[in-house]
């Protein structure tokens, strides 16, 4: 039977990892996510299961690495500085084709920044902020709910695809209490032939590695990863529209921006302004197609970040020159207001001789 309860979203996440069947939890407290940690440090050994404090960063991913080669349902989390000091080990399970779960509770950089939330994470986790040809899947929650139900999503398509599965959330999402439902999930049987648990008769050794000396191994090992990255392209791509069947303009946005402009929708339609909203809630695969598709009935899009403008990017790529994409953020952990992003509209709807 379904549960539903009010909680902050770093403990719906953590209580959800329980429920998915996470064997193990490596990490290190860092605001705003240290919430985590505190509830798995104190309801995961109930449950059997292994949580550790680590040193640092560094040794939370490279724990992951060693729990994730067993074959065992494994876990970290953290912040923006916190993430950028895994990102060699996420390069190593990423090569080394590692099931497991990394959550971003993003705040406000560049540098130490501030612990307000932001979205300047998103070049370093969709393009890759580790070394190598390599790609996560990347999840983009906008609420409690959905800070929950992607810990199921995120350990089932790390599991499918052998990959590392990113979180992307941020520190109001994180600390904000909303209704959560948690729904009955059946942790799925442990079925991993490639795990290094132990070598018995009927097989050869298993190693996993993602170093390959010679290089004409390195790239048939590339080549077989760009083919699953392919595979994740064509069939995981995830996404959320709302009134964008008669949209003359459309705000793209992910995460908080896109609760925000929801709320400015709504204040835009008011006015009779027919706006709509797009949401990607998988940054990678990105919804390109449906981008385009979109742009052939719009005016033009407008890309609502909390950054400097990197999502945009993608938003660019995906209308490819159909229509003009305007873009509109804020920096340092500032949040704009509904209001602030229907007056961009309006204001862009007048360069554009729109109104």
């Amino acid at each position: 039977m379904a549960e539903t309860k009010l909680m902050k979203g770093n403990e719906a996440m953590a209580e959800a990892a329980i429920l998915a069947g996470c064997d193990a939890y490596f990490g290190y407290p860092i605001t705003p996510q240290s919430e985590v940690l505190e509830y798995l440090a104190r309801e995961m050994p109930k449950h059997g299961r292994v949580v550790m404090q680590a040193e640092s960063e560094v040794a939370s991913i490279n724990m992951v690495y060693g729990a994730a080669g067993a074959g065992f349902r494994a876990m970290t989390s953290s912040s923006s500085p916190g993430i950028s000091l895994m990102q060699e080990g996420i390069s190593y399970l990423a090569g080394a084709e590692l099931p497991c779960l990394i959550v971003n509770v993003n705040r406000a950089g560049p540098g130490l920044g501030t612990i307000q939330p932001g979205q300047g994470d998103y070049f370093q986790s969709t393009k890759g902020g580790g070394h190598g040809d390599y790609r996560l899947i990347v999840l983009a929650p906008s609420s409690v709910q959905e800070m929950a139900d992607f810990v199921y999503l995120g350990f089932d398509l790390a599991d499918k695809y052998r990959n590392p599965v990113l979180m992307l959330s941020d520190g109001a999402i994180g600390q904000m209490m909303e209704k959560v439902t948690f729904h009955p999930y059946t942790v799925p049987e442990k079925n991993k032939p490639w795990a290094t648990v132990g070598k018995p008769e009927t097989r050869e050794r298993n190693y996993i590695t993602s170093l390959f000396i010679q290089p004409e191994r390195m790239e048939v090992h590339n080549q077989k990863l760009e083919a699953k990255f392919k595979q994740i392209r064509e069939n995981e791509v995830r996404f959320e529209e709302i009134n964008t069947d008669d949209a003359e303009y459309i705000f793209v946005a992910y995460g908080l921006s896109a609760r925000i402009c929801q709320k400015a929708m709504d204040l835009a339609r008011e006015k009779g302004i027919k706006v709509g909203l797009f949401r990607p809630i998988t940054l990678f695969p990105y919804p390109y197609q449906r981008l385009n598709e979109l742009a052939d009935k719009t005016k033009f899009m407008l890309s609502v970040e909390l950054n400097s403008g990197q999502m945009v990017e993608d938003v660019r790529l995906g209308v490819n020159g159909k229509i003009p994409v305007e873009f509109f953020g804020r920096l340092g952990g500032m949040l704009p207001t509904p209001e602030d992003i229907v007056h961009q509209l309006e204001t862009l709807m007048q360069h554009h001789g729109n109104r």
